[in-house]
């Protein structure tokens, strides 16, 4: 290329950039919700945040959820999005996207009785949220492992 090693290397960054963009806009078309629930998760969406954030506070979820919802926030709160939030109309929809994804993934490890927990929302926005993590799909009614300890127990 040019011989210099800095700008071959941010050609090669940003030619990755632009041949990884379309798949991953691909993967967002896939994890979108389902039955139209699109505008639904984007007007739910501050109240899930909220809701995800108190549920990754709390030290006596399992690692694998805490470390799934710090990926999500990390994503959340970057300011580079696959689609940048200043697009009106498709700009909150990557976000409602992933919160969604990861709602349905806690909710996979956890059931749907411990997320209820940690909803503060009115009865309507519960019962979207449970549209949202489609149990029916998931089978996520109850949770995926059995009381397995969310760190290691001393031996007496």
């Amino acid at each position: 290329m040019t011989g210099i090693f800095w700008i071959d290397l941010i050609v090669g960054l940003l030619g990755a950039l632009l041949l990884l963009w379309p798949t991953l806009i691909l993967a967002l078309v896939v994890l979108q919700p389902r039955r139209g629930l699109l505008p639904v998760a984007v007007k739910l969406l501050p109240e899930l945040l909220g809701l995800l954030r108190r549920m990754a506070a709390d030290k006596a979820q399992p690692n694998g959820v805490r470390i799934r919802l710090a990926v999500m926030f990390g994503y959340l709160r970057s300011p580079i999005d696959l689609v940048p939030d200043f697009i009106p109309t498709v700009g909150n929809k990557d976000d409602a996207i992933v919160a969604s994804a990861g709602l349905r993934a806690v909710v996979r490890q956890v059931g749907l009785p411990e997320v209820r927990r940690y909803w503060q929302g009115s009865d309507e926005g519960w019962a979207a949220v449970c549209r949202l993590a489609d149990p029916d799909v998931g089978g996520a009614w109850e949770a995926d492992y059995d009381e397995r300890p969310t760190r290691p127990t001393r031996r007496a």
